[in-house]
């Protein structure tokens, strides 16, 4: 606890002496290379020189708070006296700080009621920076040091500061830009508070009309957007079931295991509406296997992609990677040591991976359900290309915010039943999983760890499931990616590298000059996804642990809330963020901060369920032990449950590296001439028509991720339970003896 106190309160009071308070141009430290003297300009100084220089006097418990936690933490006082003055100092220094970047921008005071207790203000304060948000983090470290010391988070610093840091971001990044867009429901559209505007909105018959049961043209938009996600839920579950099964339970081999594995995750990797097009090259009324239908059995299969079909087809592909990194790490992860005992008993392996085996995978089932269901309802991307006049939430959300209605109240309310509909699937989620119900196969016992074959039947039916599908896929990707190498994609076939050259061109004229035009967008969105992507995947994996580990008020409301920016369309998440984060005290729009930001909260979900089903089948007795032998919640979690969780590492740090790379709604409207990111300059060129420049970019993009994974998968390595190499199924005669 006092060298968590000491450690926030040091962190504080250096950013407080030395680090610019406020917000540089591009929101790095290095513009202020080109600023001589920054550190006695009004607008970047650090805070004790804004206080003692420039007449701020309210920036002076920046510089006091941190000064009176590192006294009460050097001096020699009880631990409980300590606690308090942690608490005391933090609590106090992080409340005043907020009242002050709330109560003062850029005119004077924000509050008129203020004017009359202080006087006029003639000063004014930009957006925090380095130092603002250094200090920030520093005393609530110190305040969650306090609590620990008080006896909350059952005396744990570690678990406190975790508790806090999640809390406080999830409040700052999605509650707050959420609750402020979502709050247009309840206004009339001259912006007057009008809670009654919701109820009519709700009431629209295009949202709950049944129609279609009898025999009217359609149904609701939510009934719509139920159907798919519901299919998409279990249809995705089951394919990454079956892929995960077979990659570690199949006895494929190396040969044919690694490029499976890969070809699952490759659609993850694929930049937005390359899946789409692909589906209609393939499917559409123009596409191949349309033509070989009319020519060979002379059906004419129509415009059938464009709708629920086609939704549903596309966010398979979408999503299914999703739910294969889930429970590839829950598969991976689960010790043979019940299954062994179930042989021993004599049970056939079909009854084995029926009552033992499936039992001890739901909690990495419900969790792959429930971000399949999640992506469903919140994928616009895949709905606006090929649904057609079958409507769904999403699109309805998107053509409100951006469309010619701009209607935001109606997009706010519609965000509110997809943010209902996202609490009841994790309700249901939470049921099936929790309760006193144990999905441990992790224990302090060794095993062979090998674990046994998939029955023969449960092999079949999973090759079967998989093998078509890889199938579709890598034709589907041939007939993408070929649009990079041809002249005009389905006009003109001559093969040509022109589309690269111009994305990608480069001169050796007084040093290396890329002249190509797609060179700034790529360049950039690497620099800002591998900024993002390691704390997305850390900030889940100590959810995972707070959430599945410790025992504290509010834990589900916390575990929920963490959900809410993956439960909306990404365009809802994008206007939020520009809504909240324009004005001061946090003014990063146009910054790459912005982007970053939206990228870690946006994916956190992912790297969270994932650690937490992992979580699940990891004994807590090993906890315990480590808590026997001396141990605090940090060593626990550092030296015995993250060798066991690599796999859910690996799975957060790929989908959140992956998703930086190529997401593009939650983004679009975030980005400026200087942070723009290669996925906008795919959309904008396919925009302009320019497929075969668009798709060139991509297929560069998904070669780059491919090997950037590869080297996470080296460096993060897998998680080993046995010392035991698995037998392959062809062996010599009397082998298996």
């Amino acid at each position: 606890m006092r060298a968590a106190g000491l450690a926030g309160a040091a962190i504080a009071l250096i950013a407080a002496l030395f680090f610019p308070w406020y917000l540089a141009q591009d929101g790095v430290l290095t513009a202020l290379r080109e600023i001589p003297g920054w550190w006695r300009e009004a607008d970047f100084a650090p805070a004790v020189l804004q206080a003692a220089s420039q007449g701020r006097w309210w920036l002076w418990p920046a510089v006091l708070a941190p000064a009176v936690a590192l006294a009460a933490g050097i001096a020699p006082l009880p631990r409980r006296a300590q606690a308090t003055g942690f608490l005391l100092a933090g609590g106090i220094g992080l409340a005043l700080l907020v009242i002050q970047g709330l109560a003062i921008g850029v005119q004077g005071w924000a509050w008129p009621g203020l004017e009359g207790i202080f006087g006029v203000l003639d000063d004014r304060q930009y957006g925090i920076g380095w130092g603002g948000s250094l200090v920030a983090m520093g005393l609530a470290l110190t305040a969650s040091a306090g609590l620990a010391g008080r006896g909350a988070f059952r005396g744990d610093a570690f678990t406190a500061g975790c508790a806090t840091a999640i809390g406080l971001g999830v409040l700052l990044f999605t509650f707050l830009p959420l609750a402020a867009l979502l709050g247009d429901a309840f206004r009339d559209a001259g912006g007057a508070l009008s809670p009654l505007s919701a109820v009519t909105r709700l009431a629209d018959d295009r949202l709950w009309g049944l129609g279609c049961l009898a025999g009217g043209p359609r149904c609701g938009v939510v009934w719509n957007t139920l159907l798919v996600a519901t299919l998409v839920g279990f249809g995705t579950t089951v394919l990454g079931l079956a892929f995960a099964l077979l990659v570690t339970r199949g006895r494929l081999g190396v040969a044919m295991a690694k490029p499976l594995r890969w070809l699952t995750v490759l659609p993850i990797v694929t930049p937005p509406f390359i899946l789409g097009l692909g589906l209609i090259l393939i499917f559409g009324r123009s596409g191949v296997v349309s033509q070989l239908a009319a020519d060979w059995f002379g059906l004419e299969l129509g415009r059938w992609i464009y709708g629920l079909p086609g939704i549903l087809l596309a966010q398979l592909f979408a999503f299914t990677p999703i739910a294969f990194l889930v429970l590839i790490g829950v598969v991976e992860g689960l010790s043979p040591t019940l299954e062994e005992a179930a042989s021993m008993l004599r049970a056939s392996p079909e009854k084995i991976f029926r009552t033992v085996t499936l039992p001890l995978l739901m909690p990495g089932l419900a969790n792959a359900f429930l971000l399949g269901f999640i992506e469903s309802i919140a994928d616009f991307g895949n709905a606006v290309v090929l649904g057609g006049s079958f409507n769904v939430l999403a699109t309805e959300i998107f053509f409100a915010v951006v469309g010619a209605q701009a209607d935001p109240g109606r997009a706010a309310t519609l965000s509110l039943v997809l943010l209902l509909i996202a609490c009841l699937v994790f309700v249901i989620q939470q049921r099936l999983t929790g309760g006193k119900k144990s999905f441990v196969s992790i224990g302090g016992k060794g095993d062979g760890g090998l674990p046994p074959a998939l029955p023969p039947r449960v092999r079949k039916l999973c090759l079967g499931l998989a093998l078509p599908w890889a199938g579709l896929t890598i034709g589907l990707y041939v007939l993408a990616v070929s649009g990079a190498f041809v002249e005009i994609w389905g006009r003109d076939n001559t093969p040509t590298l022109r589309h690269l050259v111009k994305a990608f061109d480069f001169e050796w004229t007084q040093g290396l000059q890329l002249t190509g035009l797609a060179w700034n967008s790529v360049l950039t969105t690497l620099e800002l996804a591998a900024i993002a992507a390691p704390i997305t995947a850390g900030f889940g994996i100590l959810a995972a642990w707070l959430f599945s580990r410790a025992k504290f008020a509010g834990r589900g409301l916390l575990e929920f809330a963490t959900l809410l920016s993956f439960a909306v369309p990404g365009t809802v998440i994008g206007v939020a963020y520009l809504r909240a984060f324009n004005l001061p005290p946090l003014e990063l729009a146009g910054t790459g901060a912005i982007i970053v930001v939206c990228f870690i909260f946006r994916n956190l979900p992912v790297g969270l369920r994932s650690g937490m089903a992992a979580m699940a089948q990891i004994d807590r007795s090993l906890d315990e032990a480590s808590s026997t032998l001396g141990g605090n919640g940090m060593d626990a979690f550092r030296r015995v449950l993250m060798p066991l969780l690599r796999p859910a590492i690996i799975a957060g740090l790929t989908y959140a590296f992956v998703r930086a790379m190529t997401t593009i709604s939650a983004v679009i409207f975030l980005v400026t001439a200087e942070t723009e990111l290669a996925t906008v300059f795919i959309v904008n060129r396919v925009i302009n028509g320019d497929y075969g420049l668009a798709i060139a970019v991509a297929v560069v993009l998904i070669v780059l991720m491919l090997a950037v994974l590869g080297l996470a998968q080296l460096a993060v390595g897998r998680r080993r339970i046995g010392r035991r190499a698995a037998i392959p199924l062809s062996t010599e005669p009397g082998a298996a003896a």
